[in-house]
């Protein structure tokens, strides 16, 4: 399954400023985006990006992002679409903070709310700072990896904490994106292969067209990834979907890789 060419526009020049103590400045969308992370903790990587390019996102739209982290997946996102919004809920005060820092430092402040809370909160209804059920053309997450007790504990509490993930924990973040997205809209989750049966079993009742797109390190491997989006409501069957190698046998990326990485184009599952 080949990207689509659809090159992301260009903000205006960002000012330069110094990168505090404790922080790294990363590129992203090939020098598009300019990042915020900590040096040492959790650090988004391709994989947000790649999600970002599946969400089919049009013009005026809004996204709900559970666990936002940083903002890589949703800066991502506006990058190829700056009229649409995206909220995201952030349980890391640290993260929140800079997730807002990098959507001012890249001119998208207007265009990113940040809610600092625990995904899980999204579910209750007494809460006014939490936003209202059903009313998001999309969700996306980019969950935690390990599961709690399968690794040992990293000594960052942050990269610690977002790592985490028991068992229960992915079907509840479907649960929330479901329960935040309107009749018919998308949700779409990136994460380890080996996690895909626990997936469509949150997904199972929830969601139809359910489109899996596998991402492989290399021509021949099994599939270290997957991108599985479904729609809110709809009873069509599930489709899997060629997916994308990510690297040469020179350990270079491949020319569809690149296209999404660097040139931002989009990575339509439908």
């Amino acid at each position: 399954m080949s990207a689509q060419v659809n090159p992301a526009p260009v903000p205006p020049p960002m000012a330069p400023t110094a990168v505090p103590q404790s922080l790294t400045e990363d590129a992203f969308l090939g020098g598009r985006l300019r990042i915020l992370q900590p040096e040492k903790g959790y650090r988004a990587g391709i994989d947000a990006v790649f999600l970002a390019a599946a969400v089919p996102c049009a013009a005026g739209e809004t996204i709900f992002e559970a666990g936002i982290g940083t903002g890589v997946a949703a800066l991502c996102a506006i990058v190829r679409n700056p009229s649409i919004h995206v909220t995201g809920i952030e349980i890391a005060s640290r993260y929140a903070m800079l997730c807002e820092e990098n959507a001012k430092r890249n001119g998208f402040g207007h265009s990113v709310r940040v809610i600092h809370a625990d995904v899980k909160d999204a579910l209750r209804k007494d809460l006014s700072h939490l936003p209202q059920h059903g009313t998001f053309s999309h969700a996306i997450a980019n969950p935690p990896y390990f599961d709690e007790g399968k690794s040992t504990p990293s000594p960052n509490i942050l990269k610690a904490q977002a790592h985490a993930f028991g068992p229960e924990d992915l079907e509840l973040w479907i649960k929330v994106m479901y329960t935040m997205v309107a009749l018919r809209g998308t949700v779409t989750i990136v994460h380890r292969a080996e996690t895909l049966g626990k997936i469509l079993g949150a997904m199972d009742g929830r969601f139809g067209d359910v489109r899996i797109a596998p991402l492989y390190a290399r021509e021949g491997t099994a599939a270290s990834r997957v991108v599985v989006q479904g729609i809110k409501g709809s009873k069509a069957p599930m489709q899997l979907l060629p997916g994308l190698i990510l690297h040469t046998e020179n350990s270079q990326f491949t020319p569809d890789a690149e296209a999404v990485l660097r040139d931002g184009s989009t990575w339509r599952l439908r």
